[in-house]
């Protein structure tokens, strides 16, 4: 047990991914403050120790999670040039799958209350919900400026067809469904293979 006033390492991501867990577990219907605790091995209080309620606790969990999403995304501009184009834009797309965030998404409709948290974010640009889409049209566009890619492809809606292809298979399949990974690389490949210039 932690002397009174010291704060347990890591409890925010501790709590985060407890509550994490038990949404991919129960569903939106499960996630109360009660359940994340007792997944995370904590007391039950802890979590309004450092949240004024549920709502506040999931609107962190939203963010900090798009967060790590769009850290991840914004490298793949980077890789253009070099390796596998389909081995590059699968790297990105293992970080939307390993976010969770549709299914956060779908705890947000699910939980009206927790979007008018959001706001702020979303007014003052914390939050950008088309931040994984501009990454791929970013890393597309670089892609042609090596000829990697023909000139005249349309990268903004080959981006917005491999976001979109992610978010469904995760909507309809879940992120841990086998053979989840091997259909989302085949639909890339499939998009880069209509996009390259011809030998």
């Amino acid at each position: 047990m932690s002397p009174r006033g010291v704060a347990i390492p890591d409890v925010r991501q501790q709590l985060f991914d407890a509550a994490e867990r038990v949404l991919l577990s129960k569903g939106p219907s499960g996630l109360t403050g009660r359940a994340i605790t007792k997944e995370a091995g904590c007391a039950t209080g802890l979590l309004y120790n450092h949240f004024t309620d549920l709502d506040t606790f999931l609107a962190a969990l939203f963010l900090d999670r798009a967060d790590r999403a769009s850290a991840g995304m914004a490298r793949l501009p980077g890789l253009a040039g070099s390796g596998d184009m389909v081995d590059n834009l699968m790297g990105a797309i293992e970080t939307l799958f390993a976010g969770n965030l549709l299914a956060l998404a779908g705890l947000a409709m699910a939980r009206p209350s927790i979007i008018s948290h959001l706001s702020d974010a979303l007014a003052d640009g914390t939050l950008d919900m088309d931040a994984s889409e501009r990454a791929f049209a970013a890393y597309l566009r670089a892609e042609q400026e090596h000829g990697r890619i023909h000139a005249d492809a349309d990268v903004e809606s080959l981006a917005l067809a491999l976001v979109g292809a992610a978010h469904q298979l995760l909507l309809t399949r879940g992120p841990q469904a086998p053979g989840l990974r091997d259909r989302m690389r085949k639909t890339a490949t499939t998009l880069i293979a209509g996009v390259r210039p011809q030998a």
